[in-house]
């Protein structure tokens, strides 16, 4: 299995807000989570999809790559705390307020979801019947729907 990180870091803007987008794209296929932070109305929706685009190239990098793209998402995505910086606003009657200028570190995972392989009927089971639909069915399925048909008639 193929996984990707790539992060930023120092971006100017609270951790809180950019794990709030964040949560939007964890656990979306890569093509469905660019669509979700292009339609995002925050700022920092762009820095991130530039780190998912980044994430997604370290992952064709690799040599273990499959190449489809399609079967990559986003296994983990969030926002870490960066340096703050302290910067002094004039206040009235010569006092000072303290101004926080917040960074964030923000990293996105991408792994590539294993092939679905569907199971195949050996013989034994096909002669046996269990590939008959009604067999198939639960009991209490199979119940219900006799009822029905003695309701209509």
């Amino acid at each position: 299995m193929v996984e990707a990180i790539a992060t930023a870091r120092g971006i100017r803007t609270s951790a809180q807000k950019a794990g709030l987008v964040c949560e939007l794209i964890r656990g979306k296929n890569v093509n469905q989570a660019l669509a979700t932070l292009q339609f995002t109305r925050k700022t920092i929706a762009r820095e991130i999809a530039k780190v998912l685009r980044s994430a997604v190239a370290n992952a064709q990098q690799q040599d273990a790559f499959s190449g489809d793209i399609e079967r990559l998402y986003v296994l983990a995505a969030y926002a870490n705390q960066g340096p703050s910086m302290k910067r002094v606003r004039p206040a009235p009657m010569g006092r000072a307020y303290r101004v926080v200028k917040r960074t964030a570190h923000l990293t996105v995972q991408v792994a590539e979801r294993p092939l679905k392989i569907a199971r195949v009927a050996t013989d034994a089971e096909t002669a046996a019947g269990k590939g008959d639909e009604a067999a198939a069915r639960p009991a209490r399925a199979r119940k219900t729907a006799g009822k029905t048909a003695a309701a209509k008639a």
